[in-house]
């Protein structure tokens, strides 16, 4: 089913897994206040119970209500790629952490560009997200893709039309230890991200 933004809004306050846009492809989302939704996710597409889900927020005040700690290193980060396909990860309290799936105590951040994404969140709140698609496969580009892919999938409440998302994977920088390092090399180049931090 095809979500208009209300109704993305109405399932994710209810709960529900919801399909959406983001800077990247798409990703099935839920918010990070409701244990089921979040739990539904890994169940949607399959996804181990230990591989950790990234968390999208809309600014750096709801990062702070999430308890997270935010170093200097994060700050310069965030202010050089943020909007954008940047997840950082940070330490975090452990309700946090277990929720997403993560069995140290840290998450991963990312404010998306795509402003109807962050329409989302604005009203919605941090959502934990994964790409659309089911675990080890290629992620959903289209609504039409979603809806495909998840056809019989009770779990997700539908899918909200952002057009053709097909864009470079985010890059992860780990900041949750005493040396920060690249995890992943997306669309930012990791002698960018060193350079942002030297």
């Amino acid at each position: 089913m095809v979500l208009d933004l209300e109704g993305a809004l109405a399932a994710l306050a209810r709960g529900k897994a919801v399909a959406l846009p983001t800077d990247t492809v798409y990703g099935v989302a839920a918010s990070i206040d409701s244990a089921e939704g979040v739990d539904s996710l890994f169940t949607l597409k399959h996804r181990p119970r230990d591989v950790a889900l990234p968390v999208l927020v809309d600014s750096l005040e709801q990062i702070t209500r999430l308890g997270v700690t935010w170093p200097d290193a994060a700050r310069r980060l965030a202010e050089r790629f943020w909007p954008g396909a940047l997840t950082v990860i940070v330490p975090a309290p452990a309700w946090l952490a277990r929720r997403i799936g993560s069995d140290v105590d840290s998450v991963g951040l990312r404010i998306p560009e795509l402003e109807l994404t962050r329409q989302v969140l604005v009203r919605s709140g941090p959502l934990a997200v994964t790409s659309a698609n089911d675990h080890g496969e290629s992620p959903c580009t289209s609504a039409e893709e979603v809806r495909a892919s998840f056809a019989t999938a009770l779990l997700l409440a539908g899918v909200l039309d952002g057009g053709v998302r097909n864009a470079a994977v985010s890059t992860v920088v780990d900041l949750s230890g005493p040396q920060w390092r690249v995890v992943r090399e997306g669309s930012i180049r990791a002698r960018d991200i060193a350079n942002a931090l030297a």
